[in-house]
């Protein structure tokens, strides 16, 4: 007789095995006709899943993120692979799991597909979908489930199978077809919807990629047709809409347009940065500078290449060697920085600290390198070269809640400034892989949620997304169009100092190790800019536009007038070129427009003979003619 008990905290008791099924029918058709799946003593299961006992149940239908996600799961693993195959029959499946808005599926093709064949699958899955067939989860024999895929010649399901834990007895697939019927069968984990199209999703097929099997680059390239897919055509069209802007603000594109930086082959992952971009680099960093000094940080630079045996006592080179890029020289081994927080350590350790010098803030635009993977390589958003505005706070415990406050505050300040007001904060907690033992984690994760709820932080938990020495809280940005970024973090951290026997003396003259905090703001200066190219679509703010005024003539005779107009703007630090080519000035201002330059003075022969500059901005308002000075003025106020 298990009794069942509600998210309401209602219970429903029956006289003997019940299936999800049964339990939704008696809450009531409306949501009987919703459900997609249920959830059972926390674990998802499908709707055919029979209970016989007590348990905890809930309804997911896709209004709930899990529901959704079996929702588009069905469609990925029944639908899009059925389409797949009835239109290419010696096409080989893969895999094909849910992602962030949608779906993907690996497929071997005998003949590479190309996008413009993603329409016929298109129309071929809206068929399957007016069918509504029934999916059935069956059990079957792992040695019967392996020879099955292999009699069809579906090589990777049965090395899906090959690799599954040994103990693993028995295989979960899923039939399509009413009453049994044998129309589809695929290797799944499941839940899937009841039905192929239950739920009623709106779906597009977006593109397709190359993907390695396994995601090893000695393997196969196969074919990854990619999707989305949501609840409801309106919120399909709106994320198609932002997936468009997002194109139209790629900061790779606006990258070339504006002449910012380059990336090339004979240095993957390096970024070549040119001088307009190197000018947004050196206002960011010269911001963050003045910010640092501010907040009490000295700033210090390490060495780039250190010898293994630092490495070594730091655990990078048990946890994080095959990130790191490494050399020898004179039979020593060494490696190039992936991060500066050992070499931060030494600069502590050079000299002995007393209680009173803690806090001790030390700060890096360090440069670091990491072997990341070619695949993984984005424009400047996912780079192997980077730099970082790295921080390591030296406290003592008591220390630790007011530092994070302290921190806190300035970051969220930096954000504001430049122009980021949406901000989620994420706790990520202890990996699998970690140095240190539980002790000393649960010290640490403990400081961090005491820290945040000091500073009255509402969070979100990651378990297992922690650092390997520690802990962290991630800050997460949201940009003009809604796309989150992670970017700051401050991670607690009581295992590499110790390992590298960091010391100060305590107020009864006994040594201690210090807690160090490990801190970044804006994280990779490369990644961060990448975002804020994105952010404002290539049209910086005043103080951070490599070129903040773009002076024009109309003439040749304006040119020795417009010499002296930037001399005097340059001399107030403003960022100035002049065009005095021979070319019309409605040229001239739509290449200064569509370079996206704030401020544009047009200078003809009346602005000349009276000092005036005509002045007008990128979105093309004319602000009339005014004096030099008083231009100046409100730059001055801008900025």
């Amino acid at each position: 007789m298990p009794v069942i008990t509600l998210p309401d905290g209602s219970k429903r008791e029956y006289q003997g095995a019940v299936t999800g099924f049964d339990i939704v029918n008696d809450i009531g058709p409306g949501l009987a006709k919703a459900a997609v799946g249920i959830v059972v003593d926390g674990e998802e299961r499908d709707l055919s899943y029979t209970i016989t006992e007590d348990v905890d149940f809930k309804v997911l239908t896709i209004k709930d993120e899990a529901g959704l996600d079996i929702a588009r799961h069905t469609l990925a693993a029944q639908v899009l692979a059925r389409a797949v195959k009835d239109l290419y029959p010696d096409a080989l499946l893969a895999i094909g799991p849910t992602i962030q808005n949608g779906f993907y599926y690996d497929v071997d093709f005998k003949e590479p597909i190309v996008p413009e064949a993603l329409p016929a699958i298109d129309a071929r899955m809206r068929e399957i979908l007016k069918e509504d067939l029934e999916v059935t989860r069956e059990m079957w024999p792992r040695d019967k489930a392996i020879q099955y895929f292999l009699d069809k010649g579906e090589l990777y399901k049965a090395d899906i199978i090959n690799r599954a834990p040994e103990d693993q007895v028995e295989i979960s697939l899923y039939r399509q077809g009413n009453n049994g019927e044998d129309i589809f069968m695929d290797l799944c984990r499941g839940p899937h919807t009841p039905t192929t199209n239950r739920g009623k999703l709106a779906f597009a097929l977006t593109n397709i990629a190359g993907a390695y099997w396994r995601g090893d680059s000695n393997n196969k390239m196969l074919t990854r047709i990619y999707a989305v897919a949501f609840p409801t055509e309106k919120e399909l069209q709106a994320h198609l809409e932002r997936v468009k802007e997002a194109e139209k603000r790629d900061h790779r594109r606006i990258g070339r347009a504006q002449n910012l930086f380059h990336l090339q082959e004979e240095a993957p992952g390096m970024v070549f940065w040119h001088p307009k971009g190197w000018t947004i680099w050196q206002a960011v960093e010269q911001y963050m500078r003045k910010r640092q000094q501010e907040e009490g940080y000295q700033e210090i630079r390490t060495p780039m290449v250190v010898d293994r045996s630092l490495w070594e006592r730091s655990g990078h080179w048990e946890n994080y060697k095959e990130n790191m890029f490494t050399t020898s020289s004179e039979n020593r081994d060494y490696a190039v920085k992936p991060m500066n927080c050992p070499c931060h350590i030494e600069v502590f350790n050079h000299g002995l600290h007393s209680y009173r010098d803690l806090p001790m803030r030390l700060a890096e635009f360090g440069s670091c390198h990491r072997n990341e993977p070619s695949g993984a390589l984005h424009g400047i958003m996912r780079v192997r070269g980077f730099v970082q505005d790295d921080a390591h706070i030296f406290c003592r415990p008591d220390q630790v809640i007011s530092e994070v406050e302290r921190f806190h505050k300035f970051a969220m300040s930096v954000y504001d400034h430049f122009g980021f007001n949406d901000v989620n904060v994420k706790l990520s907690l202890r990996p699998d892989q970690r140095a240190g033992d539980d002790h000393v984690w649960d010290m640490a994760e403990s400081g961090l949620r005491s820290a945040l709820n000091a500073a009255g932080i509402v969070w979100e938990e990651l378990p297992g997304e922690g650092a390997f020495y520690g802990p962290k809280v991630e800050y997460h940005i949201k940009d003009a169009i809604g796309r989150s970024w992670q970017v700051g973090t401050i991670q607690l951290d009581f295992v590499l100092p110790e390992r590298l026997g960091a010391e100060y003396v305590d107020e009864d003259n006994t040594r201690k190790t210090p807690v160090m905090l490990h801190r970044a703001i804006l994280g990779s200066f490369e990644r961060f800019i990448g975002i804020l190219i994105e952010h404002h679509a290539g049209s910086f703010p005043l103080w951070l536009a490599p070129e903040q005024v773009a002076v024009l003539t109309i003439t040749d005779q304006q040119s020795e007038y417009a010499g002296k107009v930037a001399k005097e703007l340059r001399s107030h630090g403003i960022r100035t070129t002049v065009d005095q080519r021979n070319e019309k000035i409605g040229y001239k201002i739509r290449e200064a427009t569509i370079s996206r330059i704030p401020y544009i003075l047009v200078l003809g022969k009346r602005e000349m003979e009276m000092g005036l500059v005509a002045v007008r901005t990128r979105e093309g308002v004319d602000l009339s003619a005014m004096t030099l000075e008083d231009f100046v003025a409100l730059l001055k106020k801008e900025l």
